[in-house]
């Protein structure tokens, strides 16, 4: 089987790894340091359309194809892995999760200002007893004369330092947890919304992550997305789609690892000649490059399978957890060939190891995605 990309396809990786070489890579190792939100950055992002690649055309997106908009995380993470996790929520979390489970006045109302960058969304799932268990949901939404009335507290909720809008989840149902639980699009200006910040992460900092506070808030019935008590499977549809595009980023934080290996190893020298002619050392980048590969397969095969009318969360499963893993031993070789070169704090490599070590966790740890595909595997 002969695989090549389309034109299209093709272009936006060009296109993306352009961006992500001219403007992202000079400002990765400062967004690290200061933990910044990089909002210079994501408006220039906003005007090339990567906020809205899933958006459909109508909307005012690029309605791009899944494996177009794997590509670009991909090349965008080879620079900054945080800029590409908030294109990540901020796409396939929010953005395509609306087009595909909101109303049309929720899609008119949001999808525009989300694709131009007017608006950036945030996606509020997890609590401090609801992370691998999202189905245990301790924010309640009570019917109230206005709708609802929504209650508790959100962890971990990226981006939303300076969202405008966030994707919330609460129970509707306390005590049915995934068959009681509903999603609701909440313009965060909303009263009895408190942003607190959140605790400072080991890598993919500036993320904009807050702890949403939510106290008596009230939201109309038509800010609802989908069915009552329907909201799980929204969150499950968003996590599949955001699985692939966390595989990409994993895969960016990979390859830019296997690339300071390779310029370190060829310019190295020890005992007169290059570390790079050391079988050692070939042995390294050879296991990184064709795990790396493997991965980038299956990632690209579950974004193909994302644009056809059927399943796919066991293949957005594999992806993740091939991707994370392969790309965790990257980094991890890539530091011991660069050795107290890589260790040193401030270092490219340094900061692309506490980066991709993420991966293993959000959207799911890799424990999970192992549930996934075995439950998928042993079900045939």
């Amino acid at each position: 089987m002969h695989l090549e990309l389309t034109a299209e396809q093709e272009a936006a990786r060009e296109q993306s790894a352009a961006f992500a070489r001219e403007l992202v890579a000079s400002a990765a190792a400062d967004i690290d340091a200061t933990g910044g939100f990089p909002m210079t950055l994501l408006r220039e992002a906003g005007a090339r359309g990567y906020l809205g690649m899933l958006v459909p055309r109508q909307f005012g997106g690029l309605g791009a194809d899944h494996v177009s908009y794997a590509l670009a995380i991909e090349s965008i993470a080879r620079a900054s892995a945080t800029m590409a996790v908030i294109l990540a929520v901020h796409n396939s979390l929010v953005g395509e999760t609306i087009a595909a489970a909101g109303s049309q006045a929720q899609k008119e109302r949001w999808l525009r200002d989300l694709a131009t960058g007017k608006t950036l969304g945030a996606f509020a799932l997890s609590e401090a007893d609801a992370g691998t268990d999202a189905a245990n949901q301790q924010t309640t939404a009570v019917r109230a004369s206005s709708g609802y009335r929504l209650d508790g507290r959100k962890v971990w909720v990226a981006n939303g330092e300076h969202a405008g809008v966030a994707l919330v989840f609460a129970a509707t149902d306390p005590g049915a947890r995934g068959r009681g639980v509903s999603a609701f699009l909440i313009p965060l200006d909303r009263a009895g919304i408190r942003r607190e910040p959140g605790v400072d992460s080991l890598g993919v900092r500036g993320l904009g992550c807050v702890d949403l506070v939510l106290g008596g808030v009230e939201v109309a019935e038509d800010e609802r997305v989908g069915a009552e008590n329907g909201g799980f499977a929204i969150a499950r549809q968003a996590l599949e789609a955001g699985r692939i595009a966390i595989a990409a980023q994993a895969l960016g934080v990979g390859q830019a690892a296997l690339d300071e290996a390779i310029a370190h190893a060829k310019t190295r020298q020890t005992f007169g000649r290059p570390i790079a002619e050391y079988q050692a050392i070939q042995w390294f980048v050879a296991d990184m490059a064709t795990e790396l590969e493997a991965a980038r397969m299956l990632t690209l095969k579950a974004a193909a399978a994302a644009d056809l009318p059927q399943p796919y969360g066991p293949e957005a499963a594999m992806a993740k957890l091939a991707a994370s893993e392969a790309a965790h031993r990257a980094a991890d070789k890539a530091m011991q060939i660069l050795a107290s070169a890589g260790y040193r704090r401030g270092s490219t490599v340094e900061r692309l190891f506490r980066d991709v070590r993420a991966t293993e966790i959000y959207q799911g740890t890799s424990e999970v995605q192992r549930m996934i595909i075995a439950a998928s595997v042993l079900s045939n």
